[in-house]
């Protein structure tokens, strides 16, 4: 059975290929160092190179993950309006991912991925939630005086950056948020060169509209890509009538099979192999001052691709809002989701997925 999993209703009113980044989140935001950055693959990659036996090499590790770009994700959210902790030991990651060098990007970076990912307590697991960009949802107001309506989910990052995308996601999903981790995804080329190239199921042969090398034909089947092609086939929508719900499962797919080959590939023995792995990937990352990477690393040094599940955010399906095309979210099923997020009930997680 897949282990990613679009949570829809079915029928003819999901048009995924009618999405597009419009709207406020398009204005243009100040460049930060090595652009805006996020993190579900260098929390789990550097679980994986713990776990491989690379704990003897702690003090270097440590030594990277001081290195890592640090942002204040929650300078000025307000505690009074928060979640409670409800499951002590469980822990909740938003990852935000952007793309810096997408050829379709012309408002600088954005929010393009959101992922809540829960840790469960017993962190034999990861439970990795995705929600689509285009969202409409309630955004609060940020600390200097925007938002305060509804609007796509990605527009809380434009108007407030990462502390407003924390009560964003927090308001909209009723779980709160422990951690924040961001990766540009434009760096996964270098992580997956690294890497050696990794193995990808294609569902459906496709020719890319916006490549790095101009037009890229992608064959029914699996296959092995170099970072260029896996970016390329990851960015890809309009191929496919779901749109921006393919790119969110060509995502997982990439970040899955980053993890297998990360583990399975002979890079945790082979040092410059694993050099230049651990550096490519703290090159594309930055997470909040709190996160330890190292030391989550050493409580979920069993975690392999094979116990982590993707799955989307329940909608309704998508449709317009004046002159915006948006998604429209289901809020009796991602009640029951998130409900079994913030208790921590894992069976309960993947039975509304459907694993």
């Amino acid at each position: 059975m897949s282990d990613r999993h679009q949570l829809t209703d079915s029928g003819p009113h999901v048009q995924g290929s009618d999405v597009e980044p419009g709207g406020p989140v398009a204005e243009k935001r100040p460049r930060r160092r090595r652009g805006r950055r996020i993190a579900l693959v260098v929390l789990l990659v550097v679980v994986l190179l713990t776990g491989g036996g690379a704990l003897a090499g702690g003090l270097y590790y440590r030594s990277v993950d001081k290195s890592i770009e640090r942002v204040d994700a929650f300078e000025g959210v307000p505690e009074e309006s928060r979640p409670q902790v409800e499951a002590k030991g469980a822990m909740n990651i938003m990852i935000l991912g952007s793309d810096t060098r997408d050829p379709e990007s012309t408002g600088g970076s954005r929010s393009d991925t959101i992922i809540l990912a829960h840790l469960p307590k017993d962190r034999a697991s990861a439970q990795l939630i995705s929600i689509p960009r285009d969202t409409w949802t309630a955004i609060p107001k940020s600390k200097e005086g925007r938002g305060g309506r509804d609007a796509k989910i990605n527009a809380a990052y434009a108007w407030g950056g990462v502390p407003l995308m924390v009560q964003t996601v927090e308001k909209f999903s009723g779980v709160r948020v422990d951690n924040v981790a961001m990766v540009d995804f434009a760096g996964f080329k270098e992580i997956i060169d690294a890497l050696g190239g990794v193995e990808i199921d294609v569902e459906k042969g496709f020719t890319t509209k916006y490549s790095l090398i101009g037009t890229r034909t992608f064959e029914k089947g699996r296959q092995t890509m170099d970072g260029a092609a896996a970016l390329d086939y990851a960015r890809e929508r309009h191929a496919f009538p779901d749109g921006d719900f393919a790119r969110i499962r060509h995502q997982q797919q990439v970040i899955k099979a980053i993890l297998d080959k990360a583990a399975s590939g002979g890079v945790l023995t082979n040092p410059a192999k694993l050099n230049s792995f651990v550096r490519a990937t703290s090159d594309s990352v930055a997470v909040d001052k709190s996160l330890s990477l190292v030391d989550l690393a050493m409580e979920m040094r069993g975690l392999r691709g094979g116990n982590l599940t993707f799955f989307t955010c329940p909608v309704k399906g998508t449709g317009r809002v004046g002159t915006e095309s948006v998604v429209f979210p289901d809020p009796a099923r991602s009640r029951t989701l998130f409900d079994a997020v913030r208790r921590d009930s894992v069976p309960e997680i993947l039975a509304i997925s459907g694993k």
